[in-house]
Parts: C-alpha cells; structure tokens; sequence
C-alpha cells in the first residue's frame, strides 16, 4: 500500500539572513525554525534540511536493518543508528555516514555486517540518496 506524508515549509526574507520553518504536517508533531547559519554554522536550536535528512535516513536504515535480521532468522533485541549528513555549501550534500551498534543474539560478525551493508543498499532513503557517498560502521554488541 503507497502512503504520502507531507511536511511544509515557509520562509521569509533572502538565503543569508531570512528564517523559516518547517511543519511535521502529516503526523502533527510539531513545526521547527530552519535557517541558512543551522546548515552552514552551530545549529543553535534551529534544524536544516540535512538534519531532517539524517532523522529519515537513520530511523529508515534501522527498520530495514530490523526486517533483514528477522528475515535471517536473528532478530535484533535493539539497533541503535546514528546517520551524520554532511551539506557542503557550493556543492550540496556530499555524504550520509551510518553508525549502527546493534544486540543480536546468535549472529555472527561477518553475517551481521553483511546484513549491515545490506541495509545500506536497500533502504528506501539510502536509495534516494543514490547521488550521495552512504558509508557505514557497523558494532555487534553483546
């Protein structure tokens, strides 16, 4: 079944010194101040679109992870995803790197990092990111 969710946003004067926000509309969460200084500086409680972009990527990669392992017969007990977007003014977004620490009982390193890289591939996000480097580190936890 397709599914749409919709985010909004709305912005107010030019790239450098304008502001805007960003509205969660489809869930309701909660609308957000983007700016250009949150991409390109210190953050300073105000997110960009390349914080939003890791959000999707790690909590995606997770659920693929998740679905692959279970899929293997080694369900996880927790995974634990970090995802750094780097933006790079002139040239866009240049990398996503993934760090996944995961609890898996019964799995072994090698099968746990190929399904590790395997979730990289085949993510919904890490495939509309094909014009960006997805690298990943992965740890096998006890």
């Amino acid at each position: 079944m397709a599914a749409t969710r919709t985010a909004q946003a709305h912005w107010e004067g030019n790239l450098f010194q304008g502001a805007g926000q960003v509205t969660l509309a489809s869930s309701g969460i909660g609308t957000y101040d983007v700016s250009w200084p949150a991409r390109t500086e210190e953050p300073n409680g105000v997110t960009s679109p390349e914080e939003l972009i890791a959000a999707a990527h790690s909590s995606c990669f997770c659920m693929a992870f998740s679905n692959g392992l279970d899929k293997a017969g080694t369900p996880p007990t927790s995974l634990d995803v970090r995802a750094d977007v780097t933006f790079v003014p002139g040239e866009g977004i240049t990398t996503s790197h993934l760090t996944v620490t995961g609890v898996v009982p019964g799995i072994s390193e090698e099968d746990f990092q190929a399904a590790a890289g395997e979730a990289k591939e085949n993510c919904p996000v890490s495939q509309a990111l094909k014009g960006v480097t997805i690298t990943f580190e992965a740890s096998l936890s006890a």
